[in-house]
C-alpha cells in the first residue's frame, strides 16, 4: 500500500488546488481553493476561459461580483471531481470587516444555491482575525459552515472552538518557515524535523487541545512543505496537500501509521483555556511568529486578489 492511500485510513484527504484537472488522480475527499491558487490557475491556457466566460456574462458589473462568479466556477467544477466539500474564499480584503465578511459569504453561497450546490457541500474560508473568527460565528448559526484559515496561533484556535466554526487550517509550511529564518545559521533541519518540525507541533497542540475537551470543530493541517510534515501528522481530521505532495505519497510505499490519536490525547492533562477579544489580541501580539505570517498571509492574498482583477479587466 502507498502511503497516499494509507493516510486515507485514518485522515480525511483534502486536495490543495484551483488544477482540478489534475484531482481525479488522487481521488481526495474534499478540496481546497485560495485567491493565489485561483491566480495561478487562470493563467494556465486550460482554465483561461472559466475567467473569459465570468467576465464576458457578468460584464458592467462590480468587480467583486465578477469575482465571486469565478470563485464559484472553480468551486463547482472541482465539485464534478470530488465527493466532499470545496473550500471558497472570501476575499481577504474584508479580513477585518465582520459585517462585509458575512455578507460576502452569504453571497458565495447563493451563487452555489443557484447552481445547484447544497450548503453543505461548501465552506467558507475566512482568515481568522478576531473580526473573521466572529463573522465565521455568525454564518455557523445560520447554518453556513465556515473554515478558518491563516490560523497560525494556538489562541486563534481556542477562539475558533468557542465559535464552533467546521473546521480550522493551521498553516504547518509557514510555521516552519518563519522558524527555520528567524534561526537563520543555527537551524539543525534534522532535529527540527518530523514529530519536532515546529509547524507540525502548533498543529498536534490544537488537535490535542480540541480532542481533550470535546471541541468539534475540525482539525486541518495545510501548507506543507515536506512528505514529513504530513505523515508526522497522520491521524489528524483533516489535511490538505499540494498535487505534488499528494504524487510524492502515492509514489512511496512505506509502512505508514497514525501519528495523532483521539483517545490518547483525551488521557492528556490540558487545562480548560478560553480568550475574549481583548486576551485574544494580546495572546496573537505576544506570539510574533503567528502575528507576523497572519499579517503576511494577508497582504498576500489581497495582492493576489488584486492581480486576479487586473485579469479580469484585460480580458
Amino acid at each position: 500500500m502507498n502511503q497516499l492511500d494509507a493516510l486515507k485510513q485514518f485522515t480525511t484527504v483534502v486536495a490543495d488546488t484551483g488544477d482540478f484537472k489534475q484531482l481525479a488522480q488522487f481521488q481526495p475527499q474534499d478540496a481546497t481553493t485560495n485567491p493565489s491558487l485561483i491566480l495561478k490557475a487562470v493563467q494556465k491556457p486550460e482554465y483561461l476561459p472559466l475567467l473569459t466566460q465570468a467576465v464576458a456574462e457578468h460584464r458592467g458589473e462590480p468587480l467583486d461580483v465578477v469575482m465571486d462568479h469565478l470563485l464559484v466556477r472553480f468551486g463547482c467544477e472541482i465539485l464534478k471531481t470530488i465527493p466532499g466539500r470545496v473550500s471558497t474564499e472570501v476575499d481577504a480584503r474584508l479580513s477585518f470587516d465582520t459585517a462585509a465578511s458575512t455578507a460576502r459569504a452569504r453571497r458565495l453561497i447563493s451563487l452555489y444555491a443557484a447552481q445547484g450546490i447544497a450548503r453543505d457541500r461548501v465552506l467558507i474560508k475566512i482568515a481568522a482575525t478576531w473580526e473573521g473568527i466572529q463573522a465565521a460565528a455568525e454564518l455557523e448559526r445560520e447554518g453556513i459552515h465556515t473554515n478558518l484559515t491563516l490560523l497560525f496561533a494556538f489562541c486563534q484556535a481556542v477562539a475558533c472552538g468557542q465559535a464552533q466554526v467546521q473546521l480550522i487550517s493551521p498553516f504547518v509550511g509557514r510555521i516552519y518557515d518563519w522558524h527555520k529564518k528567524s534561526a537563520g545559521a543555527a537551524w539543525d533541519e534534522s532535529a527540527q524535523s518530523g514529530a519536532n518540525d515546529p509547524g507540525v507541533c502548533s498543529v498536534r497542540a490544537i488537535f490535542n487541545h480540541y480532542k481533550k475537551h470535546g471541541i468539534t470543530t475540525e482539525v486541518m493541517g495545510a501548507s506543507f512543505r515536506n512528505v514529513g510534515q504530513i505523515t508526522a501528522l497522520a491521524g489528524c481530521d483533516l489535511l490538505t496537500i499540494s498535487p505534488d505532495l499528494l504524487a510524492q505519497l502515492a509514489a512511496t510505499e512505506t509502512p505508514l501509521g497514525p501519528a495523532l490519536d483521539a483517545q490518547t490525547a483525551q488521557a492528556l492533562d490540558l487545562p480548560a483555556v478560553t480568550y475574549n477579544e481583548a486576551s485574544f489580541r494580546l495572546a496573537l501580539n505576544e506570539d510574533a511568529m503567528a502575528t507576523e505570517k497572519l499579517s503576511e498571509g494577508i497582504r498576500a492574498f489581497c495582492a493576489d486578489a488584486v492581480k486576479l482583477e487586473v485579469l479580469m479587466l484585460k480580458a
